[in-house]
């Protein structure tokens, strides 16, 4: 996600200059400096040196280790943290970060990697308008973005469109795996569903948003697509999926707990 951004932002022209990196790696600092042109270092000090914007994009399981012993940088500083991992809440990242810092929560997915995320953003009351817009600005470089008013509500966020693209992956690959079963060849049923994926998507954002009208558009009264999404329902399908994002709530809850 890192490297997400970094290309984003200077596909937005920022200048390779203003941004500086730091991974454990040094082959991945390399290659971040090799393909974009920017300050890459394993040092995490000496990356947030004078930074005016810290964007933490770390597991969740190692962000007190890594942000702990930036606190003297950070107060120096005084940069906008932004930190783009699952379940860390702003208490925990304030406490690391030391009073007085300001710091948005941010949970973008994975299609950030093409230019083609949307990202859920929360900012603690009281956070000046600026930081908010600076913020915005950075998650903007790759795709969309929207607030949300409470900071629970960022554990739905990451059920819903941080883990989201897994749940159409697995559906795309239950409907290739169908059509094998039903004789096509495999390549030509991961083509089917691969493109059906994209287009359907393509179809929805470039649509009012309305997805109900866009399945109804699709479901000829009588008709194939009828039949199937009778099948779903008697499955229990809506039941299914509500299950699934309570379990991705319960754990994005989870993971706070541990921190």
């Amino acid at each position: 996600m890192g490297r997400a951004l970094i290309g984003g932002l200077i596909a937005r022209g920022t200048p390779p200059s203003q941004l500086a990196v730091a991974d454990p790696s040094a082959a991945v600092t390399a290659a971040l400096a090799q393909d974009f042109g920017v300050e890459a270092t394993t040092s995490n000090t000496q990356a947030v040196e004078a930074a005016t914007v810290v964007v933490l994009a770390v597991k969740p399981q190692l962000m007190a280790s890594v942000v702990a012993p930036l606190a003297a940088r950070l107060a120096a500083h005084r940069p906008l943290v932004i930190s783009i991992a699952a379940g860390i809440r702003v208490a925990a990242l304030e406490g690391w970060c030391g009073a007085g810092i300001a710091v948005v929560r941010a949970m973008p997915n994975r299609p950030a990697l093409c230019g083609a995320g949307i990202t859920g953003l929360y900012a603690p009351p009281g956070l000046a308008g600026e930081s908010r817009e600076r913020a915005e600005a950075v998650l903007a470089a790759v795709g969309e973005t929207v607030w949300v008013g409470r900071e629970d509500d960022l554990d739905v966020v990451t059920a819903v469109s941080g883990s989201g693209p897994a749940y159409f992956f697995l559906l795309a690959e239950a409907l290739a795996q169908s059509a094998v079963r039903r004789g096509l060849e495999p390549e030509t049923a991961r083509r089917l569903a691969v493109a059906t994926l994209h287009g359907a998507g393509q179809l929805a954002h470039a649509s009012d948003g309305d997805l109900a009208r866009l399945r109804a558009e699709v479901t000829s009264k009588g008709g194939t697509t009828e039949a199937a999404l009778g099948s779903f329902a008697a499955a229990g399908f809506d039941g299914i999926v509500a299950d699934a994002v309570d379990a991705a709530v319960a754990r994005g809850r989870e993971l706070s707990e541990t921190t």
